[in-house]
């Protein structure tokens, strides 16, 4: 059986399942150096991973979306009135208080994370029979909701997802060893499964497989395993940024012809992918930018004028692409056969 790669065996690999491992190698390695950068170079942490990756990630979905005519013009009232729909939400939520908008937008992120594994997964075991496929989403979700369970039954950790105090957490020791144990009970059936049907059809499905791994290993280590800010960062947001990224260009830009693409195709082949993540770098570092000045005011100077009063506001105006990313996420990825990234 040929592998089912989404583009290429090596732009796959390096691009969507490598991340991961390769982050957690580093992490190993220079866990000392990394203390150090850490502490003496946030900004430039801050500029790599938080702008660079995770906000330019959610401007990749422009273009599958905004900046496909077809595509736009199909769904033109989900398009509109979702970024309308995530303000007014938003600032419903923001008028019970930061805490509640901010807990309720990392729940709602929490899901999108999860929910991403779960896509990856399912594309690449389209080509396998559908009459076991409840096993695998069973192993995926047991990689992502036990380390989440982990957070909200422990101690006070030392990162967050948006803000301090975001989840609601209750210290439940007996329950989290019991749930411990279901963890590598299932880990373990996990191996000796694929170890049965390796041997029994004389197939590994490497991509699909390379997930499933990846999603255990960087959730476990970021969330488990470790308790410091820059590893889970690092974990969370190179493993769910880059590839995503990466599916957008070579799906949405690289595999069409240009007939399809229509003025999108300048995006296309060397110079073009360069364009394209300038592009996300410069939109996302606009918004972060924007985010330091007006409401975080940690990275930049802060500035002369006082706008604190309108945070009810820019607050979750400023939030409306990453939300309307998380809830748009649901819809674009599903195709005529109901079948999800």
């Amino acid at each position: 059986m040929i592998q089912p790669w989404i583009h290429k065996a090596k732009t796959d690999i390096f691009f969507i399942l490598m991340p991961p491992f390769f982050v957690l190698a580093i992490v190993f390695l220079f866990q000392k150096q990394l203390a150090k950068i850490e502490q003496y170079y946030s900004f430039y942490t801050w500029l790599l991973l938080i702008v660079f990756v995770d906000v330019a990630h959610v401007y990749a979905t422009l273009f599958k979306t905004y900046f496909v005519k077809s595509e736009f013009i199909s769904r033109k009232k989900l398009y509109i009135g979702l970024p309308v729909f995530c303000f007014l939400l938003g600032f419903v939520l923001f008028l019970f208080g930061s805490k509640v908008f901010w807990s309720s937008l990392a729940y709602v992120a929490v899901f999108h994370f999860i929910r991403q594994q779960y896509g990856f997964m399912r594309l690449y075991a389209r080509t396998e029979d559908k009459s076991y496929a409840w096993i695998d989403k069973f192993v995926i979700y047991t990689a992502t909701l036990y380390p989440m369970l982990y957070w909200f039954l422990s101690p006070k950790k030392e990162f967050n997802w948006f803000v301090e105090n975001e989840f609601f957490t209750y210290p439940i020791p007996f329950l989290l060893y019991i749930l411990t144990w279901i963890y590598f009970i299932i880990v373990f059936f996990y191996v000796v499964r694929t170890m049965y049907l390796l041997l029994k059809y004389r197939f590994f499905n490497i991509p699909k497989n390379a997930v499933i791994v990846g999603t255990f290993l960087s959730w476990y280590f970021g969330i488990v395993y470790f308790n410091n800010d820059l590893i889970f960062t690092l974990l969370n947001v190179v493993s769910h940024g880059i590839p995503y990224i990466a599916l957008i260009y070579v799906t949405e830009i690289e595999k069409k012809t240009n007939e399809d693409l229509g003025c999108l195709n300048k995006f296309k082949h060397y110079k073009g992918l360069l364009f394209f993540l300038f592009f996300l770098f410069l939109v996302a570092s606009f918004e972060e930018f924007t985010w330091d000045i007006l409401v975080w005011q940690e990275q930049l100077s802060k500035p002369k004028f006082n706008v604190s009063a309108w945070q009810f506001i820019l607050v979750p105006l400023l939030t409306v692409p990453q939300f309307t990313h998380y809830l748009l996420d649901g819809f674009i990825w599903k195709n005529k056969s109901n079948q999800r990234r």
